[in-house]
């Protein structure tokens, strides 16, 4: 079964001007990739509870 994977970029760049060892999906698993309209970068943020 093969599989189609998807990926939406904020900004499209360069072979070569990111180093891969900062990129966190490998492109052997990514088949196409677009580069996002009116991308929202959304900031994750943990939460979590003091201990009692």
């Amino acid at each position: 079964m093969r599989r189609i994977h998807h990926r939406e970029v904020e900004k499209l760049v360069p072979v070569g001007e990111i180093d891969p060892d900062h990129v966190h999906t490998p492109g052997i698993y990514v088949n196409y990739i677009f580069e996002g309209k009116n991308y929202e970068k959304r900031i994750e943020q943990r939460t979590t509870q003091p201990r009692t």
